[in-house]
């Protein structure tokens, strides 16, 4: 899976969602069966041996990966949703985003204290989303197993965020500078 070219399937578009910032849409990749099916199984490989008992993923592009490689590992999937999508008792987490601040929940009888999750994104730019997430599923208990993503904004140096100290395995197919 490492020969598999994920970049070319990455549009980059500037100015949005405002001036200075260049998205990065994954979804020409996630249209690709080739390219979904190769980004699941390598993901999916990397971790498998890391004793993940469930998969976290925040909304929304996080869901698309997120449920797959939860499907290939044989483990359940936890969306971490917008307030007020989900239909039970949450507990939440706000965190400041690039241009904003923004709030996740996750039902709280969703994790069990010892599970091993693995928090999966589309993308790492700052940290921040992920990091959020991380702090909520070890309030309830859990450790972090890992942290798998599509696509890493190196400059924006999100590693120094997720694991400061070196010790998380951090997985990413393609590394933007």
């Amino acid at each position: 899976m490492a020969d598999f070219d994920f970049e070319s399937r990455i549009v980059s578009i500037p100015d949005f969602p405002e001036p200075g910032v260049i998205f990065k849409d994954i979804t020409p990749l996630f249209a690709d069966p080739d390219a979904l099916d190769a980004a699941v199984d390598a993901i999916a490989a990397h971790f498998a041996d890391a004793g993940v008992t469930k998969i976290v993923a925040p909304e929304a592009r996080g869901f698309m990966i997120g449920a797959p490689i939860a499907y290939k590992l044989g483990v359940g999937f936890i969306p971490a949703r917008k307030p007020g999508k989900l239909p039970r008792a949450t507990v939440s987490v706000s965190y400041e985003l690039e241009y904003g601040t923004d709030t996740l929940e996750i039902h709280e009888d969703a994790i069990e204290p010892g599970d091993r999750i693995l928090l999966i994104d589309d993308l790492i730019a700052t940290g921040g989303t992920l990091s959020a997430v991380a702090k909520l599923v070890q309030q309830m208990g859990a450790e972090i197993a890992g942290y798998g993503c599509i696509l890493e904004l190196d400059a924006l140096k999100p590693r120094k965020v997720l694991d400061p100290n070196g010790t998380t395995d951090i997985f990413t197919l393609i590394h933007v500078k």
